[in-house]
């Protein structure tokens, strides 16, 4: 189960193929699709499931990108039984080497776009009222072509598209060529493509982005761009202004449970194991008597989660609280009477601050205005840290307080974790049998990211010897951080001289 923002309109729809007709809004459409590939393809995402109803649009005609972390997540679908992506906009080399291949490049990813282009400019979808079987033969057909504009030209006679192709402006006719290359070394990549002359001639430009991650690279406070506001505009749904990680964790808070609302839409339909075993197994391995469980097949449904309960327990909040000023000091300015109740729930016990829904909004809301100015305001997170910590951004809080600053994740990555030490013996013995309790961290996933922690910091402080219980020091840091363990191993590296300094020497 995957939860993240959904947008309603989708490139499969026919009103999107309809505004695409513009060759501006498809120029801007397809610039923005290269741009958001250029981001996973650099954190070492390949999408491999991009298709038209993967590609969603916000309110304001901007592209979103949707499905890009399920081949990620499995292992490059090692770990499922269904195949990743979408035949008919599979790259032929996926096709050739097997479905569950892992080491599919984001190379393939370029192929699935210039196909979607080519859809998109013809006036009904590429091998359209084919069966699978038929598309297959038709992809594994243009294997033998040398390159993207033999692809073009083979494609465009079978669906008589050659006039309308020829109609486009010359730009995207090499865009598309390009994208189409058989060879998947010959195809650009998608930090490249930015930079192709048909988004020049468009004049096409990055929108800048801002990232958490940017936290602890720089002791530089770079300010945003200021938003131009109409004053005669107002602001009905605050809620719609926050991060999605925050709006999900409230939702949880105020009685969202995502099983309880799969069960509801019968979504969750799996079977006892039991119920599913074969009654005959032959000699070469067919199976007689039950079909397979559709709960080992992969369900594509989207099921929109319901934010009426959230926003009926935030009705009656001051929209102060959205929008807090960190110094209340200057100009005379005073808490409103609304941040004054909230000093009253701050007194209560920590567990009943960590459900109240009204609370942990504010608590959030600040948290996140402090960890932006950090590190200039790191004796205000230190001050508000002993009044408590929001659960979901503890992570960062722990970070700023341990004082992490530069960049943390260059010199994670230019310590050699691969060389055999003396130590690594013990680490091995010690890791398995520690926190067997915890999905995370006794996953072979987890074993691997301790390891490498562990080991980083023994060869960058040769000062000190490994000791048993060093793990159990280490499991904090990895829980909040599991998916950054160069923040992990930075606050490890910040914890022990503050508090531990020549403790073992």
């Amino acid at each position: 189960m995957i939860v993240s923002e959904h947008y309603l309109s989708g490139l499969h729809e026919i009103k999107m193929r309809l505004l695409m007709k513009d060759i501006n809004v498809l120029v801007r459409s397809i610039f923005e699709i290269v741009d958001a590939l250029s981001y996973l393809h650099s954190q070492g995402i390949v999408h491999r499931c991009l298709c038209p109803s993967s590609i969603r649009f916000d309110s304001e005609g901007h592209v979103k990108l949707s499905h890009y972390g399920l081949y990620y997540m499995t292992e490059g679908g090692s770990t499922v039984s269904f195949p990743i992506g979408v035949p008919k906009y599979m790259a032929p080399e996926v096709l050739a080497r097997g479905l569950h291949d892992i080491a599919s490049s984001s190379k393939c990813d370029i192929w699935s776009l210039g196909i979607i282009v080519l859809d998109l400019i013809m006036e009904e979808p590429l091998w359209n009222g084919l069966e699978l079987e038929e598309i297959l033969k038709e992809i594994y057909s243009l294997v033998k072509l040398e390159n993207g504009s033999d692809v073009l030209s083979s494609l465009l006679k079978k669906h008589n598209a050659v006039s309308k192709f020829e109609a486009l402006p010359t730009n995207m006719q090499l865009f598309i060529s390009e994208c189409l290359n058989v060879l998947p070394h010959n195809r650009p990549d998608s930090q490249n493509l930015l930079l192709h002359p048909l988004f020049v001639e468009y004049e096409m430009n990055l929108l800048p982005r801002s990232h958490y991650e940017r936290l602890f690279l720089s002791t530089q406070l770079k300010c945003n761009k200021p938003m131009r506001i109409d004053q005669n505009s107002l602001i009905d749904d605050h809620l719609a202004e926050r991060p999605l990680q925050e709006v999900y964790y409230l939702w949880q808070l105020a009685g969202g449970d995502l099983e309880a609302e799969l069960r509801r839409q019968e979504l969750i339909r799996a079977k006892p194991p039991v119920v599913t075993i074969s009654k005959i197994v032959a000699g070469e391995g067919e199976e007689f008597g039950h079909e397979k469980d559709c709960a080992y097949l992969l369900d594509d449904s989207v099921l929109v989660l319901p934010l009426e309960p959230l926003k009926h327990r935030l009705r009656d909040v001051d929209p102060d609280i959205y929008y807090p000023l960190i110094e209340y000091s200057l100009n005379g300015i005073t808490p409103s009477h609304c941040l004054s109740t909230l000093n009253e729930t701050a007194k209560l016990p920590l567990v009943i601050k960590e459900k109240d829904v009204e609370y942990q909004l504010h608590r959030i809301i600040l948290f996140k205005h402090l960890l932006e100015a950090y590190p200039y305001k790191r004796s205000q997170i230190l001050h508000e840290a002993k009044v408590d910590i929001p659960p979901l951004y503890r992570p960062l809080i722990w970070a700023a307080l341990l004082e992490i600053e530069g960049n943390i994740q260059e010199t994670y990555d230019s310590i050699d974790k691969e060389t055999p030490t003396a130590t690594d013996r013990q680490i091995e013995v010690d890791i398995p049998r520690c926190h067997q309790y915890d999905e995370l961290l006794s996953s072979p996933v987890g074993h691997l990211k301790f390891k490498r922690i562990l080991k980083a910091w023994i060869v960058s402080h040769p000062q000190y010897v490994y000791w048993q219980g060093l793990d159990s020091l280490c499991a904090p840091f990895l829980s909040l951080n599991f998916n950054d363990e160069a923040l992990a191993y930075a606050c490890l590296s910040s914890f022990i001289p503050k508090y531990l300094y020549n403790f073992f020497l």
